[in-house]
């Protein structure tokens, strides 16, 4: 029995050394920044609208996270955890916005398949949003895995960095629940 070796475009093993040779993520907008608003094609169960901060933090605060890529193993991961979590996420007030670099049709398959609609996905495929938070890989065009929560008031209260997709949701949702109850606080003084 003979066996073919598999062709491996040169192409496709520089990005992955790239890959694997990047530096971990680490956000640059740290916490008590100003979120830079921001307008971009979305999906949310396939529907394409457009998304603006500014519009979502009218409504309480929201959970902005990027994401390298749809349908690889860690973004799906991390994709199906936040939509999991959507039900504790809408008790805390806040919304969750997915953004990573991938086109917009990519994007629509993947809020249907892999995030059931519970929240939008948004394409930032020039990378022009990625970069205002410091998000974009060195050398790649992919985003790091960062997640920054944000007041309303557009001041960010957590910022999550890690190139592990799996804590994400948790410490998110840990930063939502002070952040109530900092805010209960300080209005029965």
């Amino acid at each position: 029995m003979s066996r073919r070796l598999a062709f491996v475009p040169l192409k496709t093993l520089l990005g992955l050394s790239l890959i694997l040779a990047a530096p971990a993520a680490k956000a640059e907008l740290k916490q008590g920044a100003e979120a830079p608003n921001f307008t971009l094609p979305a999906t949310q169960n396939g529907k394409e609208v457009q998304y603006t901060l500014r519009d979502a933090l009218a409504k309480g605060p929201v959970v902005l996270y990027f994401y390298p890529a749809a349908f690889t193993k860690g973004c799906t991961m991390e994709a199906h955890g936040f939509a999991d979590a959507m039900p504790q996420f809408t008790a805390l007030g806040a919304s969750v916005i997915g953004v990573s670099m991938d086109k917009i049709s990519k994007l629509d398959d993947f809020s249907v398949s892999q995030i059931k609609g519970q929240f939008p996905v948004a394409s930032d495929s020039e990378g022009k949003v990625t970069r205002l938070y410091d998000a974009k890989m060195p050398m790649l065009d992919i985003a790091q895995r960062v997640t920054y929560v944000i007041a309303p008031e557009g001041q960010i209260i957590a910022t999550i960095s890690s190139e592990s997709p799996g804590n994400h949701v948790e410490k998110a949702l840990a930063a939502l629940k002070t952040f109530k109850a900092d805010t209960m606080k300080n209005r029965k003084k």
